[in-house]
């Protein structure tokens, strides 16, 4: 039987910025199927902590509301509903109302 080898607990992941562009802390990562948030700065060219787990207050369309345990999706730098062409992004852990602008939504 193949044997595990523990390398980290999973909250973070280390993370090369080949993106061209810095990273802010706090800025949201696209990671192919799912989003994470920087821990901290990170340089073109340079290795940093990304946040995979957790919960965030991020920009949300102002057109839906969103209720407790439903999924979101991630596109043009807001929180929505529709996964249509959207990135998962996790799910919602505080009711957002139809005109509000910020989603609370725990990541993983």
């Amino acid at each position: 039987m193949a044997q595990a080898k523990y390398v980290q607990r999973g909250e973070t992941i280390d993370f090369i910025n080949s993106s061209g562009a810095d990273i802010e802390a706090g800025e949201v990562v696209t990671l192919s199927s799912r989003i994470g948030i920087a821990a901290t700065a990170i340089p073109v060219g340079t290795k940093g902590a990304i946040n995979v787990m957790g919960v965030y207050d991020l920009p949300a369309l102002a057109t839906e509301a969103l209720t407790i345990g439903q999924p979101v999706y991630y596109k043009d730098g807001k929180v929505q509903a529709t996964e249509a062409d959207a990135i998962p992004a996790g799910w919602i852990i505080e009711p957002k109302s139809q005109t509000g602008t910020i989603a609370r939504l725990k990541i993983d």
